[in-house]
């Protein structure tokens, strides 16, 4: 299949997990794209990986509006279009009850999982992005997430900035996201690490998530195939929400 022939994206947060199994999914399906992430050597990597001839690079952080300007520039020097954009990138500095946490930390996580999606998309369709978004949100957006709880209250956010932007980018781009369960990256490591076959036996199919898992579905909302489809989250979720009462 060449789904994403001829078609380019930019992925934030693409050096590994999630982000990465994306772009391969996408350079599968015949498509090039521009991956972003905070080290160069693990971006050099992804790119050796996936083939320089339709992947390419820019190192900086994602609530950085230097490294954002540099990379949706890039995609346009590089490849001469810009079609997808997947806001990715993602952080979990505190681990703990909500009271714990420093403001100082719930400002940034902010700043990285909402605030720069925000910015990512307005930049990129102001720049002349063609198609869609896809920000990946989480699970722990749609319900109650112990330690987690300001990610949780993020993504939560990020899925209403998902309706609020599709709402106003519409008929021209389309935005979607994903709100993954646990699913095997670093980032997740503490929730199931040394634990990992008692982790995912809470789930109805048996497992934790791979990054796989979350490539195909991003793939489909990226892709002509969801024409039709905006503002809309998909749990991705191992049949979680079927027992927490959170599947409608």
């Amino acid at each position: 299949m060449q789904t994403f022939d001829g078609k380019v994206a930019l992925i934030t947060g693409a050096s590994r997990g999630i982000g990465l199994a994306t772009a391969r999914r996408l350079v599968a399906e015949g498509g090039a794209v521009v991956l972003t992430g905070r080290g160069q050597t693990a971006l050099d990597e992804a790119v050796a990986d996936l083939g320089a001839e339709r992947a390419s690079a820019v190192a900086g952080k994602a609530d950085d509006p230097d490294h954002r300007a540099a990379a949706i520039l890039h995609a346009f020097e590089r490849f001469g279009r810009l079609d997808h954009l997947v806001n990715n990138a993602g952080i979990n500095p505190a681990y703990g009850p909500a009271f714990d946490v420093d403001p100082d930390v719930v400002r940034k996580i902010f700043e990285v999982n909402v605030l720069a999606a925000f910015e990512w998309t307005r930049d990129a369709v102001a720049a002349g992005l063609e198609r869609s978004v896809v920000n990946i949100a989480s699970f722990a957006g749609t319900t109650a997430s112990p330690n987690i709880a300001f990610y949780g209250v993020s993504k939560a956010a990020l899925i209403n900035l998902t309706q609020q932007l599709s709402h106003e980018l519409a008929p021209a781009v389309r935005v979607n996201a994903v709100a993954p369960a646990v699913v095997k990256t670093q980032l997740a490591r503490a929730l199931y690490e040394g634990r990992e076959d008692q982790a995912g036996s809470a789930y109805p199919l048996g497992r934790l998530g791979e990054p796989e898992d979350v490539a195909g579905p991003v793939a489909f909302l990226l892709s002509d195939d969801a024409s039709w489809i905006t503002g809309q989250t998909i749990k991705i979720d191992g049949g979680a929400s079927i027992t927490s009462g959170e599947s409608d």
